[in-house]
């Protein structure tokens, strides 16, 4: 069904409550020149700015549809709008998902490899990689953008933290590098041992710890690869985390939101011009001795 902004989220509300197993709202003009990309953060305020939204929702193979639909209807306080129903056939998901995933180039060295694929250059430097629940295939701009600093930047021997790790992809990329010591954070437990299988399927030393756990030593580098949010609220705790002129590479961060972020990490670093790749930026900075 195709709805304007105010109603797509009462009507997504209302499906959700009358038993839908899940609820997606899209661009209604997705595909076509009017196409307009919306980006939000997790706890931003969902105002949607398509003027049509296109709204699906999945339902469990036991519903009765016609009682849900009719419920979301009272629930709405409104008629239904036009609807087009279809029968989602099971399938291999999870091979479906893997087809998704083909190996990446970064740079002149460094190729990033999903486990279920050859290496297209043996002689490359390859993060072989199963990204499982975690964040991070290399396939994001933001993990370009990282995996690039990295493959240019890291000296032979630089101590890493890579805080936010998720899959581990940063972490093991920069240990594949030369990197020295590493270590990746994560608050979310999924992630860490999604990081520890990648780094052992890679046969790379790194260590990786929860968030909770008392900080690492400082490094040579601080990758942080999250979200403008956190970055704002961590800003003082990853500066801490950071040796005297060594670097910090930060991204996750909208290109809209690239002055806010420049001024608040120009406290404790001499901040580098921006690198854009598709709406999202990476700021760079040398910490002040």
């Amino acid at each position: 069904m195709t709805l304007d902004a105010e109603r797509a989220a009462v009507f997504a509300d209302a499906l959700v409550e009358a038993g839908a197993v899940s609820v997606d709202i899209t661009d209604a003009s997705a595909g076509t020149d009017r196409e307009r990309p919306l980006f939000l953060e997790p706890g931003e305020d969902l105002s949607f700015a398509w003027e049509d939204n296109r709204l699906v929702a999945l339902f469990g193979e036991e519903t009765d549809l016609a009682p849900a639909l009719a419920h979301a209807s009272r629930i709405a306080g409104a008629p239904l709008p036009e609807l087009r129903l279809a029968r989602v056939e099971d399938r291999d998901w999870v091979r479906l998902t893997q087809s998704q995933f083909t190996p990446i180039r970064v740079g002149a060295r460094l190729w990033i490899v999903p486990g279920w694929h050859a290496a297209p250059d043996p002689s490359a430097i390859n993060v072989v990689l199963d990204p499982g629940v975690a964040f991070g295939t290399g396939a994001h701009p933001t993990t370009r953008l990282c995996l690039a600093w990295l493959e240019a930047n890291l000296r032979p021997g630089a101590s890493v933290i890579d805080y936010g790790c998720g899959s581990g992809i940063l972490a093991i990329a920069a240990a594949k590098l030369g990197a020295g010591r590493v270590v990746g954070v994560d608050i979310d437990t999924q992630a860490l041992e999604a990081s520890r299988y990648n780094a052992a399927r890679n046969c790379i030393s790194a260590q990786f710890i929860p968030a909770q756990a008392p900080a690492p030593e400082a490094a040579d580098v601080v990758v942080a690869n999250i979200l403008s949010s956190p970055l704002k609220v961590l800003a003082p705790l990853l500066a801490g985390l950071v040796r005297p002129r060594g670097r910090i590479v930060l991204s996750g961060i909208l290109a809209a939101q690239t002055q806010e972020m420049v001024d608040i990490y120009s406290k404790a670093f001499d901040v580098l011009p921006p690198t854009f790749d598709e709406g999202w930026v990476r700021i760079e900075g040398v910490k002040r001795a």
